[in-house]
């Protein structure tokens, strides 16, 4: 992220992906710029909605009382993420700004269309395992690659942004961008513009929630596929449901569609299945990641039958 009047110049707080991106060479900004004196470490609950500062650490958030009695899912997103030292030095705000781990972005000597427009996707053609399988372009088909976005995601947070023209707020969901023809662009950032906070509705799913993260290993690996589930029940009747998975597209993907088709339903293993079954409509895979067409379904179907058990932090 670009400052206005300092177009080579980076914001810079945790910096547990900027500084890695600087030693790969694949960014070399002018001047970082330190934003960690700035008063953006709270988080606090007014009018029924939570506001968490963009400079609270992701450890901090995940064991914050107010998150894990009233978001849990987002605790269980935040847990799932990274290491417990990285935990301890990322931001929110560096974490919803991270890049994608696509190896052929990380790699200098490859043709990746987000690290140099115009060399191509070395990825379409190469080893894609890790990639995306909805909303790709022919430009990029790499993956967003946070646990916790997932999960603000599908509790529908908003974005509070402090620039040259003023404040504003916008949904999660409009945060980050699909690559089409500009994948150089991961999110909707304008110049200058700073994240100061996200904002969370009302608690509505504190109990039946769920957030799956399959990997390679158990911990310091990124989602191969990842699902977060929340659903609102009235015993055994699925009054609300929202739903976001990660590992497969450019940005945490909401499949409201299964949203809609679990509302009213009850909560049972034929209904998950058939929900499970509409998680891959419209994907496309790649030589190397077609088993995330299997995966995606699974991973989902177990989440849901996790999420309405309910939890207990």
């Amino acid at each position: 992220m670009h400052t206005e009047k300092n177009p080579g110049s980076s914001y810079i707080a945790g910096g547990t992906n900027l500084v890695d991106l600087m030693k790969k060479n694949v960014t070399a900004p002018q001047r970082l710029i330190d934003i960690t004196p700035l008063p953006l470490k709270e988080v606090t609950q007014a009018n029924g909605m939570v506001k968490i500062g963009a400079l609270v650490p992701n450890s901090d958030l995940a064991a914050n009382d107010i998150i894990r009695k009233n978001y849990p899912l987002l605790s269980l997103a935040l847990e799932a993420g990274a290491s417990a030292q990285l935990r301890n030095m990322a931001t929110v705000g560096g974490n919803m700004l991270q890049r994608t781990r696509c190896s052929y972005f990380y790699d200098t000597t490859m043709p990746c269309n987000k690290r140099q427009p115009g060399t191509g996707c070395g990825a379409l053609k190469g080893i894609n395992r890790m990639h995306a399988i909805f909303g790709a372009s022919e430009q990029c088909i790499a993956v967003h690659p946070s646990d916790m976005c997932v999960a603000l995601a599908a509790l529908e947070a908003k974005v509070e942004l402090q620039g040259p023209s003023g404040t504003r707020s916008i949904p999660f969901s409009q945060f980050h961008r699909l690559p089409e023809n500009n994948p150089a662009l991961d999110n909707t950032l304008r110049a200058g513009e700073l994240i100061t906070a996200v904002t969370l509705p009302a608690p509505a799913f504190t109990k039946n929630v769920y957030y799956l993260k399959v990997r390679d290993r158990a911990s310091y690996a990124f989602a191969l596929v990842s699902a977060a589930v929340a659903l609102k029940m009235d015993n055994n009747i699925i009054r609300e449901a929202r739903i976001a998975m990660g590992g497969v597209a450019h940005k945490p993907w909401r499949l409201t569609a299964i949203e809609s088709f679990l509302e009213g339903k009850d909560a049972n293993e034929t209904i998950f299945a058939q929900a499970s079954a509409m998680a891959t409509q419209g994907a496309r895979a790649y030589e190397h990641n077609k088993f995330k067409l299997k995966l995606a379904p699974a991973t989902l179907e177990e989440a849901l039958h996790k999420a309405s058990e309910g939890i207990q932090l």
